[in-house]
This record gives C-alpha cells, sequence and structure tokens, in this order.
C-alpha cells in the first residue's frame, strides 16, 4: 500500500543529445513548415526514484502527457516565458495518479544539435525556392512576386530563420511532480522555486537534491481535514486537505475556467451537468 507521501516520483524531460532530432509523429508532420516551428520528439530523460510498487511509472504516458506539443525551440528574438500544466493518469482499474509540470527554455549547448538545425534550415530554404522560383522567362511573375527586385517571400523568411554563427539556439524542458492527490498550487509552487534556483545566479542554501528528496520522502500527505506547511526552496509552501464531510479536493482556480470559457459557456455546461447530457471540450 502507499504510505501516504505527498509526491511520488520527480521526472525531466526533454532533448535526448544522444538521439538527436526525431521529428514527433504524434503531432503531424509538417514540413512546410520552418524547422523552428516544427515539433520533436521529447524523451524522459531521468525520473527519481526509479519505481515506487504503489505506482509503477509508465513512461511512455509521463513523457507524453509532460510535454504534448514535443520539443521546441526557439531563438533569443523568442518569447520564452515558462509554462505550467497539470495532467491525470487513469489506470485500467480507475486509479489515478496526477502529473504537474513545468516547461522552461534553456540553451542548446550541443554543438551537433546546432549544426542540425542550421543544417535543416539550410534544406528547407533549398526546397523552398526550388518551389516558389519563378520561370525565368515569366516577366509578369517576376514582378508581381517582387522575386526580380531581391524581396522575395524566401528572403523574408530566411530573415526568421536560424544562424548558427549569430543565433543562440533554444530548446524546451520539463520538470515534473507525479503525485497520488491533486495539490495544484503547491507543487507549481515546487516548481517553480526549483526553476528559479537553477536559474538564479546565487545557488540555494541546499544542493537542488536535498530538495526533491525531501518533497519525496519526508514531506507526507496531510491527513483528511487538515493543512500542510513545508519548506521549499525560497518559502514555505502550504497546502489543505478537505475532511470526509466536505467536497472533493479541487485546487484549480474556478477564475480561469470563466476567463476561459465564458459566463454563458459555464452557465450551459454546468446545465447540462445537471441534466446528465454528455459534454466533450474540444481544445489544442
Amino acid at each position: 500500500s502507499a504510505p501516504g507521501r505527498f509526491a511520488d516520483y520527480f521526472v525531466i524531460c526533454g532533448l535526448d543529445t544522444e538521439t538527436g532530432l526525431e521529428p514527433d509523429e504524434l503531432s503531424g508532420e509538417n514540413f512546410e513548415q520552418t524547422p523552428l516551428r516544427r515539433t520533436f520528439k521529447s524523451k524522459v530523460l531521468a525520473r527519481y526514484p526509479e519505481n515506487v510498487e504503489w505506482n509503477p511509472f509508465d513512461q511512455d504516458a509521463v513523457g507524453m502527457l509532460c510535454m504534448p506539443k514535443g520539443l521546441a525551440f526557439k531563438t533569443q528574438a523568442d518569447s520564452r516565458e515558462p509554462q505550467f500544466h497539470s495532467f491525470i493518469i487513469t489506470r485500467e482499474d480507475g486509479s489515478r495518479t496526477f502529473g504537474f509540470s513545468l516547461t522552461f527554455f534553456e540553451e542548446v549547448t550541443s554543438k551537433q544539435i546546432c549544426s542540425a538545425m542550421q543544417t535543416l534550415y539550410h534544406m528547407h530554404n533549398a526546397e523552398y525556392d526550388i518551389l516558389h522560383t519563378p520561370p525565368t522567362n515569366d516577366k509578369d511573375s517576376c514582378s508581381s512576386t517582387g522575386d526580380c527586385n531581391g524581396t522575395s517571400v524566401s528572403k523574408l523568411q530566411r530573415f526568421n530563420s536560424y544562424d548558427i554563427s549569430r543565433d543562440t539556439l533554444y530548446v524546451s524542458k520539463c520538470i515534473c511532480l507525479i503525485t497520488p492527490m491533486s495539490f495544484m498550487k503547491a507543487c507549481k509552487k515546487v516548481l517553480e522555486q526549483l526553476h528559479q534556483a537553477v536559474t538564479s545566479p546565487q545557488p540555494p542554501p541546499l544542493p537542488l537534491e536535498s530538495y526533491i528528496y525531501n518533497i519525496l520522502y519526508e514531506v507526507p500527505l496531510p491527513p483528511a481535514g487538515r493543512s500542510l506547511k513545508f519548506s521549499g526552496v525560497y518559502g514555505p509552501i502550504v497546502c489543505q486537505r478537505p475532511s470526509t464531510s466536505e467536497l472533493p479536493l479541487f485546487d484549480f482556480p474556478v477564475k480561469e475556467v470563466f476567463e476561459l470559457l465564458g459566463v454563458e459557456n459555464v452557465v450551459q455546461l454546468f446545465t447540462c451537468a445537471l441534466l446528465e447530457f454528455q459534454i466533450l471540450l474540444y481544445s489544442q
């Protein structure tokens, strides 16, 4: 049986420099997109612990749900704000485990990956030129596209490309907590503080491994009807578990539902739920 820990696993997903840039089949192939706009396959790079008896690690599910859009690449010209999301893994017996992921961007230090991205751009631009270069004897086509003046779409596209000698390449990476209960706010704070410690010029008071060990082995699940306060990297973190006589745990801001769907849609959804209609939410 589960020992009642706050978290079961700490997971890192991202770019595997050994396998390199692999197209992500799940996201669909679109070679007309520039290489920086394509998605590439992410991998589970590390997890701790390796496995726990009461919650076997599902590498395929966790890897896919941590980074559902695969790897993303950006340059110094793009916005690189961290993004947080949650997910649920439901097993055959109906039991659930919860995941909370913080995705951020870090600089690519592998010269092989940078060279591979540069090669992809050379290939993309060459193919684009072949497809979009008008015939030499077609003056109307030349004047209408602006190729004769050196302002072709291909050159504009190159302006937004990657140059290994000029640009800094960044790739998405994800840190994740797998937990038995859905303490969203607490997990988000834990991950944000860990990320802050990694990116801060000043190291935290203790090694990062000690904070991860603490969250996995020393922080218990709060008993029903009780609150729990534990130490993060930079400050205390609090979570509360409802008692058996209260509504079930729902640690998500209801405000976001209204912001995303609007009041009328929320009322309609609530009505459908009361009438026991089938509800399907479709989203990217």
